[in-house]
């Protein structure tokens, strides 16, 4: 199956940068740095609760100032803009009312947007259920890759933003085709060296057979994978213990300075706890995520794929 991919994600001509106030200067920074290596604009988009209200001092009542609230808002962005357009970038600020997550996607509808960059929190005891839910609903919705800053990525300034290694979760599901085609172009783009990584679940590795799972895996590399990551730039790694556990140690081990992954695969449990691997990953990660939402990936899958339940893959890789 030929991998659907537009051109501009792997070099993007229109990047935005959700932001919050204050801004997340580690994640403007290489929302900054990914906009300067490509030449691309960058736009400064934010959105604000519509419960920033002005007070009425004739009248004594509070009213809804939403043309005041716009202003206020751009003025804590518009220092950012600077930076960019004094690096020789074309920036705009966006300010929009309403809900961060909805507006951030109705705006990537109505523009060409290539890349949505934003930063996230880290999860705490209590409010793990709210927190990052922004970043959450976007990198499982968006339909262009969301570039996330977890609260751990270390800041790229002391390599200067290179992309050297990629690493990239499959499984052997169609609609990885896709993921790992997307990884591939980006370690072309960046001259960097791409990692796929498989992994089986505890639960199910002992109904695997290794030598047999092996030579399956290193066919459908063969298959789907490698063709796209050009001579010598692709290699392969398994495991067989938790896929999060997995996916970080790798990220570290292997100096990865970017993980792809496909956004889809959680239940509606691990979604809303935020127990899903692409959130814990996310939130423990010292390097950024890129993801592929379903809404990417669900037209390449075929209709066998598509009937599956979310617990069927594997291990929830994605």
């Amino acid at each position: 199956m030929a991998a659907v991919l537009k051109p501009g994600w792997s070099k993007p001509s229109t990047i935005l940068f959700a932001s919050e106030i204050p801004a997340n200067q580690k994640a403007f920074a290489f929302a900054l740095a990914q906009a300067q290596e490509f030449g691309s604009d960058l736009i400064l988009f934010h959105a604000y609760d519509t419960l920033v209200v002005a007070a009425s001092e004739a009248s004594g009542t509070r009213s809804y100032d939403y043309a005041a609230a716009a202003r206020i808002e751009k003025q804590h962005l518009e220092p950012l803009a600077e930076r960019a357009r004094e690096a020789g970038l074309h920036c705009e600020v966006v300010v929009r009312p309403g809900l961060p997550a909805d507006e951030i996607l109705a705006y990537t509808r109505e523009r060409e947007i290539d890349r949505i960059v934003m930063g996230t929190h880290s999860p705490g005891p209590i409010s793990k259920l709210l927190v990052g839910s922004v970043a959450e609903a976007v990198l499982r919705t968006a339909s262009s890759p969301a570039y996330i800053i977890g609260p751990d990525v270390v800041d790229g300034r002391y390599r200067n933003f290179a992309t050297r290694t990629i690493l990239c979760a499959v499984s052997l599901q169609e609609t990885s085709t896709v993921v790992a085609a997307f990884a591939a172009e980006l370690a072309a783009q960046h001259g960097a060296r791409l990692i796929l990584q498989h992994v089986i679940a505890p639960r199910n590795a002992r109904s695997f057979s290794p030598a047999v799972h092996s030579m399956n895996w290193k066919r459908a590399c063969l298959r789907w994978f490698l063709p796209s990551c050009g001579p010598g730039r692709g290699s392969d790694h398994r495991g067989s213990r938790d896929p999060t556990e997995e996916l970080l140690y790798q990220s570290q081990t292997q100096q990865a300075d970017l993980i792809v992954v496909g956004a889809q695969g959680a239940s509606a449990f691990a979604a809303i706890t935020r127990h899903g691997v692409v959130y814990k990953t996310v939130a423990h990660t010292h390097c950024p995520v890129i993801t592929l939402s379903p809404v990417v990936l669900a037209p390449c899958a075929s209709n066998a794929e598509k009937l599956q339940p979310a617990e069927a893959y594997l291990a929830g890789v994605f």
